[in-house]
This record gives structure tokens, sequence and C-alpha cells, in this order.
């Protein structure tokens, strides 16, 4: 059974200033989604589903999922800040929040898009050939019931940019490679030279070799039922809060913690890099520039 891929691309771009999701980084009008899904499609997921609003529609068709779903079986689904909710709760909403309710809420909308173990990845961020194939390796050998889920970490200090701060799940994982347990630092900057997070109204320092997840997760269609439960949960207690977000990391936590499931951590030596700011457009182009000179990618990468 061949995995799918799930993009989570109905992100604001607020830091960055733009539609990062389709903005051109390759020499031929390419999107950074575009190198990812080649990755992808190279290393065997059969399917990608791509989560966007509704807002960036024709858009999102003209400059990357027309040419995507030549080249692969590809489908789009939408998420807006009314998914999901029943009247109380859009009646509760409607006059506090702006936009979407995180990456938990983003998945199931995807849900009834998906019938494989699936990968979830972000729209801004590169993750490296490697890392597809590790993950792609391993949802391949699950079935759609299974309690065994995946992650790629990152060490933290590959994943910093000098722009600002970034969103990154501190991870516990244990000696034989499974998380124990993670949580999502939205706020994580340099300071002085050293990384720092501002969590929960406190300063913490941290060593820069901590493990993060990157939202580059592989989950059984069985993880489905924990984020439904988790976003009920979230809902019920946050839905007057105009800002606050039902993060991914946190409810895949719960999955370990509650006992439910386990996620066995992978490890790659790609290098990260992403579109956060405004800045990281040029680092990115010049990045994969390199990669095509050195072979790794064609100049151009989709025939049709």
């Amino acid at each position: 059974m061949k995995p799918t891929v799930v993009v989570l691309a109905a992100g604001m771009g607020s830091r960055y200033g733009g539609v990062k999701q389709i903005d051109a980084v390759g020499m031929h009008g390419e999107t950074l989604l575009d190198f990812g899904m080649y990755d992808a499609r190279r290393a065997g997921f059969a399917k990608v589903v791509f989560i966007i609003r509704k807002d960036i529609e024709h858009d999102f068709r003209e400059r990357l999922f027309d040419r995507i779903a030549r080249n692969m079986d590809a489908e789009y689904v939408f998420q807006e800040k009314s998914s999901m909710l029943d009247r109380a709760q859009l009646e509760a909403s409607r006059e506090t929040r702006v936009k979407p309710w995180g990456t938990v809420h983003a998945i199931l909308c995807a849900e009834t898009a998906v019938s494989t173990p699936f990968a979830v990845i972000n729209s801004d961020d590169y993750y490296g050939r490697k890392a597809f194939e590790v993950l792609e390796n391993h949802l391949e050998g699950v079935d759609n019931d299974s309690p065994e889920h995946a992650m790629v970490g990152y060490i933290l200090e590959n994943t910093m940019s000098r722009e600002g701060s970034v969103s990154r799940a501190i991870c516990s994982i244990s000696d034989d490679g499974y998380l124990k347990s993670m949580v999502e630092n939205t706020q994580i900057e340099f300071v002085d030279g050293k990384p720092v997070s501002h969590f929960e109204g406190k300063d913490i320092s941290l060593s820069g070799k901590e493990w993060v997840s990157m939202n580059f997760f592989g989950f059984t269609p069985r993880a489905f039922h924990d984020f439904r439960s988790y976003w009920n949960d979230f809902a019920r207690d946050n839905i007057r809060e105009p800002k606050k977000e039902c993060l991914l990391p946190n409810a895949a936590s719960q999955i370990v913690t509650s006992g439910d499931g386990r996620i066995k951590v992978y490890h790659t030596d790609e290098k990260w890099f992403g579109m956060t700011y405004s800045a990281d457009k040029e680092i990115v182009k010049r990045e994969l520039r390199k990669k095509i000179e050195t072979g790794y990618y064609p100049e151009k990468l989709w025939e049709k």
C-alpha cells in the first residue's frame, strides 16, 4: 500500500509577507513544494493531498497544483476558520477569529481524502530526499490501524533563522529511538548568539543540540481518531480565543503519552532550509541552485 503525502499549505504567511506556498524559487518558476513533491514521488509516495485556503485556490492551481497533478495523483481540500465547527462554535468565534485553527484542524479537514498511511509536511520547509525515503519506507511497512507512527527529527541549531524567531517542537526521545514527549515552542530566536525559547512567559536557554520536530510526521489513519479527540477538547476550551492554534506536535505527543500509539524518531543528515521570512527566499534559491548545479535536481523538474 503506497502512502500519501499531506501538505499543510493553508498558512497565512504573516511573517513572510505573502503567499509563500506558491512563491517561485526554482529556475523555471518552481515553488519549494515542487521540489518536495519531486522527492516524494521518487521516494515512492503515490498521492499528495494539499490543504489550502479557499481564497488562494485560483493562484494555487495556476502556479503549482495543475503542474503537480500532471505528474502525480493530486487533490486539494480547504481549511477555513469555519471548518468542523457546529453552529454554537461558529457564533462564539465569529467576531474574534480571523485565521484557521492550526495544524490539527488542518489535518482533520483532509481526513476524507486520505485512505492510506500518510506523511505530513509543511509547505515552506525543505526536508530533503533521504528524509522522504526513510519515512516512506516506514509507512509502507504498517497497515491502516497500526499504532506505529513516525517522524523525522532535526537538530535545532540546523533549523534556526537569523531573520527572527521560529516555531519548533522540542522532543524527548527514549534510548530505543521512540518519542517520549514533545512540546511546541512557538518563539525560539537567537539572543546574544544563542537560541532562547520564549515559552509561557519564561525565557529558556537552549543548547541548540535539541532534537526538534519540523512537522515531518508519518501517521496511520488510526491517528485521525486521536486528532478528533484532541481537537474537540481544544475547541471546547479555546473557541473564543482569537489567536490560539491547535498544534500537531502537541496532539502527536498526546498519542504517545496517552499510550494509544508510538512514534519512531528517524534522523537524517539532510540540510534543512525554509521560507519563514521574506529574506529567506534568496537563501532557498541559492541552496536549490547549488543542488541543480551538482545534478541532484534537473534544471527543469517536470517534463510537463
